[in-house]
């Protein structure tokens, strides 16, 4: 599980230090008849762009894909944080241009950077916006970030609430990002700068003089690997980034104190919880409030003109005249209608007035017209029935009261729910414990004390203890003792994970039995509980290309209503000035224009743009947080979107489709050799090779070594050739170990014993592996890689979901073949090399498939990128988990249907969601503006139309938080869970 910490991509300092070695690993594509090597004839060229829109590791892969596709391409290297792109390639086949275009056609917007510019670094912010209520206000800010000299990309969240920024900081500061959403007109509070990632706040006191601040300042700054100290003095508090590797908190404490001799105190800065949550709480007691106060004054109008009239006594006091024909019901309406109108009702005349200033329409315009409508023309009817002796009219004071208690009614059920949809992101921060039980240790390795402290004071490489039913304080690993840890808050994983001296630990996790000391590795903002926290935040903010549909619509939207609005009252009062229907149609207490006028406000406040834009990311954000709950992580809403139409998926075999820990089960000599002897020359060339096959035979080789740490002979001029082997001269020995087509391109003769042996281990679904000492073969290994639980029903119900499966594996055909065999895939590629995987799902997807690739080492990174859908395996290596869209956590083969099934049901919900919205908006507005009331007289006042319209959004919201009671196919729950057993046939069959 340490692998998680792969998770996020890690900033580099600087452009110029990032490793040669490729983020993502090479795909090379070059047109045919181009040599694999550089044309002597030809230099290489480099490019350096800047790559506006990347937000996490999948959107690197997507940039990735589109330069690697392109011919002439050697290398391409991504860096996701600091929004660059490194291209070589060669200048007679493919230009910057050309370059640059292939990556803005995958969405994203590129600029060639000069020379002089490639190492300015990109930082990014999160920024909480308050007083959105529609798409038409994200897009608005959106477009206002964007136009800033220095934003390099802008993306809004209407959802969260949130703007995550890049920008380069030697040309604009995020306070002055802040100040430019402040001038649309809505409040914005800084979540992080972006400048570092562990940054800590501290509250000092005894420090109040300017001396003794400055004091303090150069006291933390002279500390190694702090990288910057800002002090604020009116509260007391300081925040010190820093470098984790080479300092910590505690550091901080102990200077901060000695410096003051005594007189400064230092503790954590207490924190009252996310801001994010501190934001929601208060405006969901902010918008509480405002109901039970409309309600206060809405009902007594309610009473006086809808109920009261009709009770004998009481009508005859409210008919009564108070001045002409106005009446004391008509001035207690107004009197009561008035603080409604425009002190409860003041938010969506100043969020009119700030859309409008900027040149858009969002609701509040549209509630503000209908409110104003209503309330001034019951204002018009009460003046004029003060000054004149004959005027019969009807006031619409209870049509703007409960048109604005419905709206805030539904405004606070609709933040109420929005906030459980990121219950998974809280749930995930809930997880670190509040104290640690910090050990203290001597040279020996022995416990000298213990002592509690605050869990944020843990620094790299302490040494915490852990005791029964307590959380893991930090990502590390065991150096003493036992115990079980129950990890499925972190992976979903639903057993308890054995733990013991050498074992990875993950913070946040659950300590069953046992104590256990572990050595922290990994703390704050680098665990993989923060990284997981900022992958599904991220992935949270990044817009499904589903999305862009209300976006579109969301422009013309508000205008669109307001024109249909006049033009519904309009034609509604020319038809009964010139009495185009029958005067019975009107009803007794209004005449032709008042009911004009009631049609034109109903169209207005049951319109519902805030549906339409709630309808994609709340679902998004549920989806993803309930993939996070259970072991699979989804980057976002592209890869949520492409899931679901997954209809071909291509496993590797080994560590995938297989454990991916192989174990020697056979062994046969065709000489009289030591068997030990024989292990310690074929160990000494394979100790230097990474593959899972060579770490099989290395460990066990160090069965014949007496020794717990084993050191192997020497070996002279080592080459591995990828997908075949190893070569090395040990002992002034060449040694050769490999398969047979190694042997073969050697010119090495195969004996037929050989071929009969790796043919039989082939048919039993083992490799078998060529041993050939100074050019003849002396031995054959055979290495079983036994199938994952479940492995088996995973592709039966695959097939069953329509889904082809097919398998791409550098193994040989006859592995391969025993292996689908045993699984049922139909379809298998065997020794293929990384580039060829690669080639293989581009193919797939030629032929018309969206392809999904499961993988989970180095060289699946190639087709992951190359995939629709790339997913790695949690247990895999950091680069593939990097280079895929979703990671399953777990490493279990079903999770891959949980995902693809996940990915279907959030879109089902998705499209249920336009459906609603969309439908709603497509009869609401119909029905508002009277098509019914030719034919039934059927007609919505304006107050069941404002009802109508804080519903809607209600309903999208909850809709998509049905998705959280998500359960996984209950033909997951019936698969079988098998204990892998490897039992080793003869370990040694000598003979001649």
């Amino acid at each position: 599980m340490a692998k998680l910490l792969a998770l996020s991509c890690l900033r580099n300092d600087r452009w110029g230090q990032l490793s040669p070695r490729p983020h993502y690993p090479s795909m090379p594509s070059y047109p045919k008849g181009v040599s694999l090597q550089k044309p002597d004839s030809e230099p290489e060229s480099t490019a350096v762009f800047s790559v506006v829109g990347m937000t996490c590791a999948a959107c690197a892969g997507s940039v990735e894909k589109a330069v690697k596709r392109l011919p002439g391409i050697r290398e391409a290297l991504v860096d996701v944080l600091n929004n660059r792109a490194q291209v070589f390639f060669f200048p007679s086949f493919v230009n910057e241009e050309t370059i640059r275009e292939a990556i803005e056609d995958c969405g994203f917007e590129a600029a060639l950077l000069p020379d002089d510019v490639n190492d300015k670094s990109v930082q990014v912010c999160r920024i909480q916006i308050k007083g959105m209520t529609c798409t038409s206000c994200s897009s608005t800010v959106e477009s206002a970030l964007q136009a800033l000299q220095g934003v390099i990309k802008a993306q809004v969240a209407l959802a969260t609430e949130e703007a995550g920024v890049q920008f380069n900081p030697n040309v604009i500061t995020y306070e002055q990002i802040m100040d430019a959403i402040e001038d649309t007109g809505f409040e914005a509070v800084l979540i992080s700068s972006g400048e570092d990632l562990s940054k800590i706040d501290l509250q000092v006191k005894g420090a109040s003089a300017d001396r003794s601040i400055t004091l303090l300042e150069e006291s933390l700054q002279a500390l190694p690997g702090v990288l910057a100290v800002d002090i604020h003095p009116e509260v007391n508090k300081v925040s010190i980034s820093y470098k984790p590797d080479m300092t910590g908190p505690r550091n901080f404490i102990k200077v901060i104190e000695e410096t003051g001799s005594g007189h400064f105190k230092a503790e954590i800065f207490p924190q009252e919880g996310g801001r994010r949550d501190t934001h929601r709480k208060k405006e969901i007691d902010q918008y509480y409030r405002s109901f039970l106060w409309s309600l206060l004054f809405t009902i007594p109008i309610f009473l006086t003109s809808m109920v009261l009239m009709y009770i004998p006594g009481i009508k005859d006091v409210l008919d009564a005249k108070v001045v002409n024909m106005l009446t004391v019901g008509e001035v207690a309406r107004l009197v009561l209608a008035t603080p409604v109108q425009f002190v409860i009702g003041r938010r969506f005349y100043s969020g009119s007035y700030k859309s409008l200033r900027r040149g858009s329409a969002n609701m509040d315009v549209l509630i503000a017209l209908g409110t104003n409508a209503a309330y001034f023309y019951s204002v018009y009817t009460v003046a004029r029935a003060a000054t004149s002796k004959d005027f019969k009219g009807t006031d619409f004071f209870e049509t703007s009261a409960m048109l604005i208690s419905f709206i805030l009614l539904g405004k606070y059920l609709e933040i109420l729910a929005k906030g459980k949809t990121s219950n998974a992101i809280a749930k995930l921060m809930n997880l670190t414990p509040d104290t640690a039980i910090l050990l203290t240790l001597d040279n020996e390795g022995n416990v000298i004390s213990e002592e509690e402290i605050d869990s944020r004071l843990v620094q790299k490489n302490d040494v915490i203890k852990i005791i029964p039913g307590a959380k893991v304080a930090s990502d590390g690993f065991v150096i003493w003792g036992q115990s079980h840890v129950n990890e499925s808050m972190i992976t979903g994983e639903a057993q308890p994970v054995a733990k013991r001296k050498g074992d990875t630990v993950i913070g946040g996790t659950v300590n069953e039995n046992g104590v256990l000391h572990i050595k922290a590795t990994r703390v704050g903002s680098e665990s993989a509980l923060s990284q997981i926290v900022r992958l599904v935040e991220s992935a949270q903010m990044a817009k499904a290309p589903v999305q862009k549909l209300a976006d579109r619509i969301s422009k013309y939207f508000v205008p669109l209503v307001i024109l249909i609005s006049f033009t519904t009252w309009f034609a509604w009062f020319l038809a009964g000035r010139f009495n185009a229907y029958p005067k019975s149609w009107i009803p007794s207490s209004m005449d032709s224009f008042q009911l004009a006028l009631q049609f034109g406000i109903s169209v207005m406040v049951i319109a519902c743009p805030c549906a339409l834009g709630l309808a994609t990311p709340t679902a998004v954000m549920v989806g993803t947080g309930v993939g996070a709950s259970q072991g699979v992580l989804i980057k976002g809403g592209q890869a949520l979107e492409s899931a679901h139409k997954v209809n071909c998926i291509v496993f590797d075999k080994t560590g995938t489709l297989t454990v991916g820990k192989p174990v020697v089960v056979n062994t046969k000599l065709f000489t009289n050799m030591v068997l030990r002897d024989f292990y310690e020359l074929v160990a000494a060339a394979e100790v230097n090779s990474e593959h899972p096959l060579a770490k099989a035979v290395v460990e066990y080789a160090k069965k014949f070594k007496d020794e717990e740490n084993p050191s192997w002979l020497e070996a002279q001029d080592f080459v591995s050739i990828t997908g075949h082997g190893v070569k090395a001269t040990v002992r002034n020995q060449e040694i050769i170990v490999g398969n047979k087509s190694l042997m073969t391109s050697h010119s090495i003769a195969v004996p037929s014993d050989a071929e009969d042996i790796l043919a039989e281990a082939e048919a039993m679904a083992q490799t078998g592996i060529l041993v050939s000492i100074n050019r003849e073969v002396i031995g054959v290994l055979a290495i079983s890689d036994p199938l994952k639980p479940g492995a088996e029903e995973v592709i039966s119900i695959l097939k069953s979901m329509k889904i082809r499966s097919v398998m791409v594996t550098g193994d040989n055909w006859g592995t391969a073949n025993s292996i689908a065999r045993e699984v049922g895939i139909e379809t298998v590629i065997a020794e293929a090399k990384p580039e060829q995987k690669a080639e293989k799902v581009k193919e797939f997807q030629a032929s018309g498939k969206t392809v999904a690739m499961v993988g989970d080492g180095i060289n699946d990174s190639p087709a992951l990128v190359a995939a629709d859908v790339g997913m790695a395996i949690g247990a895999g290596t950091d680069i593939a988990i990097e280079a895929a869209d979703i990671v399953l956590m777990k490493s279990n083969l079903e999770d891959v249907i949980t995902a693809i099934d996940l990915s279907r049901k959030t879109f089902s919900r998705i499209r249920l969601n336009y459906f609603w919205a969309l439908g709603y908006n497509l009869l609401g507005i119909p029905i508002a503006a009277g098509a019914l009331f030719p034919s039934t007289r059927f007609r919505l006042p304006p107050w069941i139309a404002g009802a109508a319209m804080a519903a809607s959004s209600v309903s999208v919201v909850c809709c998509s938080l049905l998705l959280k009671y998500y359960k996984r196919p209950k033909k997951l729950d019936n698969l079988e869970i098998r204990s892998i057993r490897i039992e080793s046939s003869s370990d040694t069959m000598h003979g001649n």
